[in-house]
């Protein structure tokens, strides 16, 4: 018997630490070779490592939220292997610009799992599905691969029996109901990093918010005709993607907020092309997925991107590289978009524009009360780069670009 210290890879871009995301293993398990162990967390995404031996685990390098250098001992093993007692970690690959390595498959992991038939999908499923008991194959994946993505696992436990047979005409019996003490819950992960970025953010930007009431009526028809000429009900257009092309068309005229700020050059970046973030909720937290050049795409297109890299960052699909580069941002909450909102700012971007929720409202119009369909755009901007009226002047173009839709189509 020998010990074979597994030690922590180079997870690229750059990383020299990683915070352990979650274990799959505890001291004692007997671990084959390639079965996934535990998560690491990087600045964007859960990283799924695999074992490199088979053995007994004696030792781990700590609990979910500790931080493990690179190279540090991640899990020692008791093997009956010959070979060296230390797995080196690999160099990373020497390239100009590293590849981008799927958010909970990096590399060896999605062949292994299925070579075994280890079920492909996220570490939040793999865990909720340990805590209530369910076996994730039984559940059919509709993600790439064979994926069980949370649309899947939802589903399956929809559609689970809750409660065995009882005789026909018997009244259920009343679960007694009980109230749990008080929960510690430990602050790690994407949960830690979106804390740490919020307060980094609210701390050293000074953020201008302005809020403008726009008359959405004749966008929303136009919405409604161009889908009504679309097959598919998956590829009808939201708004989002509109609203999108108005930005997009707005930063022509203001380029200084299609900037993003190095603060350790002290340089601001403006940007040509438009790389458009999307504020999206996820299960895990709110990620922030990249449509690149999105100047360069049509309605349709946008469109297409921006469900791509939503679905993708909702089901753990996504790539470390889509998560980054972002020069704007858009967030939305939907229907749940109340009247006015304070988004903040994605670093090191210097602007946000936030989508509220559309209602009809009674409007004088020349006069006269008519039922229009409004909508808010609140938005905030980094005031040390970006002077209010310059916001506000950009706000009111896409404002009368939305309000006259013609205007977002016409060549420039």
């Amino acid at each position: 018997m020998s010990e074979y210290v597994f030690k922590l890879p180079d997870l690229g871009e750059g990383t020299v630490e990683s915070e352990i995301g979650e274990w799959f293993i505890k001291v004692g398990d007997d671990v084959k070779e390639e079965d996934v162990v535990g998560t690491m967390m990087t600045d964007k995404a859960a990283v799924e490592l695999s074992s490199p031996v088979s053995g007994r685990v004696v030792k781990l390098a700590g609990e979910p939220g500790d931080v493990v250098p690179v190279g540090a001992a991640l899990v020692v093993f008791e093997t009956d292997q010959a070979a060296a007692a230390v797995a080196e970690p690999e160099p990373a690959p020497a390239a100009p610009e590293p590849a981008p390595t799927s958010v909970a498959e990096p590399t060896p992991v999605a062949a292994a799992a299925a070579k075994r038939g280890r079920v492909m999908t996220s570490p939040a499923i793999r865990h909720a599905a340990k805590q209530a008991g369910i076996d994730l194959h039984a559940i059919q994946g509709t993600g790439p691969g064979g994926r069980v993505t949370r649309k899947d696992f939802d589903a399956h436990v929809a559609g689970a029996p809750v409660a065995a047979d009882r005789p026909l005409g018997q009244a259920p019996t009343a679960a007694p109901v009980s109230r749990p003490d008080t929960q510690e819950i430990k602050v790690i992960g994407l949960r830690r990093i979106i804390a740490e970025r919020m307060a980094q953010a609210t701390q050293e930007i000074p953020h201008f918010t302005y809020v403008e009431e726009i008359d959405i009526t004749e966008l929303e028809s136009l919405r409604k005709h161009l889908n009504s000429r679309k097959d598919d009900p998956s590829q009808r257009l939201t708004l989002l993607p509109f609203l999108g092309l108005a930005l997009i068309r707005a930063l022509r005229e203001f380029p200084q907020c299609n900037s993003t700020y190095d603060k350790d050059r002290n340089v601001l970046v403006q940007h040509g092309p438009v790389h458009l973030g999307i504020a999206t909720q996820t299960n895990d937290g709110l990620k922030v997925p990249v449509v690149r050049d999105a100047d360069t795409l049509s309605i349709d297109g946008l469109a297409a991107g921006i469900r791509r890299v939503s679905e993708a960052a909702r089901n753990n699909t996504i790539t470390r590289g889509e998560l980054s580069g972002s020069t704007i941002t858009i967030t939305s909450l939907g229907k749940l978009g109340g009247i006015v909102s304070t988004p903040v700012i994605n670093q090191p971007e210097v602007g946000i524009v936030g989508v509220n929720r559309a209602v009809e409202r009674p409007v004088v119009m020349n006069g006269q009360v008519d039922v229009r369909l409004m909508m808010n755009l609140s938005s905030s901007f980094d005031h040390r780069f970006v002077d209010g009226y310059d916001a506000a002047a950009m706000i009111q173009r896409i404002r009368e670009m939305l309000e006259h839709p013609a205007l977002i189509f016409l060549p420039a």
